[in-house]
C-alpha cells in the first residue's frame, strides 16, 4: 500500500514563485498523469516528489510519512526520465541489473531479477545488446525496466514518450498501461501530450502556470472543464469558445451572430448578463431540412481520414465542427448548424471559471434546480 499526499507545496527559484500551494492526494495503485503547457510546473513537482527538487514550503508524505528531508534514495522511488540515460558500454542486462549492483545485491539474484524484467518488457531475446543496437523505443523500455527492477513503491515518468515518433509514442503507452495493471504500483506520469494524459490516467491532474486547474477522471474532465483554459487545452480541435449575453429568460444572443437568438432553457442568469458560451466540436449537428439553425458557411475543410474538421464562419466567429467521412463538404458552402443542449458550456467571462450547471428557477426563486436535458434536446437559434 503506497499513498502520496501533497499539502500546500511551494516552489521558489530566484525569488520567484513557480509552484502555488500544490494539494493533491495520489491514491495506492493509482496512475495519476499531471498535464499541462510547457513551463506550468509539472516537470518541477514530480522532481520534488522524487527528491531532486528542495521543497520550498508545505509537506510531501509516502504512506503517511513526512518525507521533505528524506534523501531521494530513500523514497522508494524510481524514476523514468525523457533522455534514457543508459550506460552505452553496458549490454542491455548489466543496464537493468545495474540498481542492484549499487544497492549490493548479489550477481546471480541481480541477473535472475533483470532477466524477469526483460522478460516482462519483451527484451528477453536482446540482452546482450548494447544500447546503439537498440530502437528509441527498446531503450525507453530498458530505461523503465531498471526502475521496475528496483521494486519501487512509487514509479515516476517525467515525459518518458517524447523522444518517440509518434508510431512508437501509441506502442508505448500501450505497453506503459499493460505494465502498471500487472503491476498495479502507484505512478505518477508527466507528459504535455494531452492524447498520452487521456489514454493513460486513472486520475488527471491538468496544471497551469504552477497552479492545479482541475483534477478528476479523463472523462470528467473532458466532458466538464472546469474552466476555459482546460476546454480548450483537452480537445483537438479544441472547445468552440463563443462571446454571448442573455437577452431574455430563457434565450441567448451570440455577439458575433447578433441576427439569432438561441432558446438556452433553465439558464440560471439574469437577463443583460455575458458570458461565455462552449460547445466542442464533434457535438455540434448539422441541421439539414430544419429550420431555426444557425447560419454556417465553410471556410476551410481538414481531411483526417476517418472523419474531418469543417471551419465555419458564424457571422463573426470561426468554429469548427467535426463531420462524419460520409457527408461530402467544400469550401464557400453553407452548413446549417444546431447546438444540443447537453452539450453547451458556460463560463464566466471575466475569470473562464466554469458556471454552474444548467439551472431554473422555481416560484420561490431562492430556490435552483438542475434540469435534466434529453440528449436529443436541441438548442435552436430562433430568426428575429
Amino acid at each position: 500500500m503506497t499513498t502520496l499526499a501533497l499539502r500546500g507545496l511551494k516552489k521558489v527559484y530566484d525569488h520567484k514563485q513557480v509552484l502555488h500551494g500544490i494539494d493533491l492526494d495520489i491514491a495506492d495503485g493509482e496512475f495519476v498523469v499531471l498535464v499541462g503547457p510547457s513551463g506550468c510546473g509539472k516537470s518541477t513537482l514530480i522532481r520534488m516528489i522524487a527528491g531532486l527538487e528542495d521543497i520550498s514550503e508545505g509537506d510531501l508524505s509516502i504512506d503517511a510519512r513526512r518525507v521533505n528531508d528524506v534523501e531521494p534514495a530513500d523514497r522508494g522511488c524510481a524514476m523514468v526520465f525523457q533522455n534514457y540515460a543508459l550506460y552505452p558500454h553496458m549490454t542491455v542486462q548489466d543496464n537493468i541489473a545495474y540498481p542492484l549492483k549499487i544497492a549490493g545485491v548479489g550477481k546471480a539474484e541481480r541477473v535472475r531479477r533483470a532477466q524477469a524484467v526483460a522478460a516482462t518488457l519483451g527484451l528477453d531475446t536482446l540482452l546482450d545488446r548494447r544500447p546503439a543496437q537498440l530502437s528509441g523505443g527498446q531503450r525507453q523500455r530498458v530505461a523503465m525496466g531498471r526502475a521496475i527492477v528496483r521494486e519501487p513503491a512509487v514509479f515516476l515518468f517525467d515525459e518518458p514518450l517524447s523522444n518517440l515518433d509518434a508510431k512508437l509514442r501509441i506502442q508505448m503507452r500501450i505497453e506503459i498501461r499493460r505494465l502498471h495493471k500487472r503491476l498495479k504500483a502507484t505512478s505518477v506520469f508527466v507528459t504535455h501530450d494531452q492524447v498520452e494524459a487521456m489514454t493513460l490516467a486513472d486520475k488527471l491532474v491538468v496544471m497551469n502556470g504552477g497552479r492545479l486547474e482541475q483534477i478528476g477522471t479523463p472523462t470528467e474532465v473532458y466532458r466538464q472543464p472546469a474552466s476555459t483554459f482546460v476546454a480548450t487545452f483537452l480537445g483537438s480541435p479544441p472547445m468552440n469558445l463563443l462571446e454571448a449575453h442573455v437577452s431574455a429568460p430563457g434565450e441567448v444572443v451570440l455577439d458575433a451572430a447578433p441576427s439569432c437568438r438561441i432558446a438556452f432553457p433553465g439558464l440560471a442568469l439574469a437577463v443583460g448578463e455575458r458570458f461565455t458560451l462552449g460547445i466542442r466540436p464533434e457535438d455540434i449537428r448539422v441541421a439539414d431540412g430544419r429550420s431555426h439553425t444557425l447560419a454556417g458557411r465553410i471556410e476551410l475543410v481538414e481531411e483526417l481520414g476517418g472523419s474531418h474538421v469543417a471551419y465555419c464562419w458564424v457571422g463573426e466567429s470561426n468554429v469548427a465542427v467535426v463531420l462524419p467521412r460520409e457527408r461530402v463538404v467544400k469550401d464557400g458552402t453553407a452548413l446549417p448548424l444546431e447546438f444540443p443542449a447537453a452539450a453547451m458550456h458556460t463560463f464566466d467571462t471575466q475569470s473562464g471559471k466554469r458556471l454552474p450547471d444548467i439551472a431554473q428557477f422555481e416560484e420561490d426563486s431562492s430556490k435552483i434546480v438542475k434540469v435534466t436535458v434529453a440528449p436529443n434536446q436541441h438548442v435552436s437559434a430562433l430568426q428575429r
